[in-house]
């Protein structure tokens, strides 16, 4: 069984992202974050992963919205953003994506993420549904959201 655990903003998570780099496509690299959140010293981390001994083999970013930004939710709420959820080649089918997905989950805000790379079939997988894509909110995006209890959809 895989752990799920906050990653710590430093220049050894920097190395780790550097490897995905190699194996994943470069809109999915968070060296760049990591390089933002380093320079502005932020201590509440984004970033999660899953370790399989010392090597970090699975990753995804889960950035917090303000309510104030909310497009998405009724009522309007601080939601989570899915972002960048790799898994290394061989590790793939092992169900970390998933352990990803539901430890988001777990903190009981609603979650929008973006499908790529056609990956839609994961996110119904995983509970999430596509959005009425809506020209001036989304921007070419092709959200996918999950719904906690007490939470729909705006109009």
């Amino acid at each position: 069984m895989y752990e799920v655990k906050r990653l710590s903003i430093n220049y050894k998570t920097l190395e780790e992202f550097q490897k995905f780099r190699e194996f994943g496509l470069e809109e999915l690299s968070m060296k760049e974050d990591l390089e933002a959140n380093i320079v502005e010293n932020d201590s509440d981390s984004p970033f999660y992963g899953i370790y399989d001994g010392d090597r970090l083999v699975a990753r995804m970013s889960l950035y917090k919205i303000d309510g104030k930004y909310d497009r998405y939710f009724q009522p309007p709420q601080d939601y989570f953003e899915l972002w960048k959820l790799e898994v290394l080649p061989e590790y793939r089918g092992k169900d970390l994506g998933t352990a990803l997905v539901e430890h988001a989950k777990s903190f009981g805000m609603p979650i929008k993420t973006n499908s790529r790379c056609r990956a839609d079939q994961f996110w119904l997988k995983m509970g999430l549904t596509p959005v009425k894509y809506n020209f001036i909110r989304d921007r070419g995006e092709n959200p996918y959201v999950w719904l906690p209890e007490n939470v729909q959809m705006q109009e």
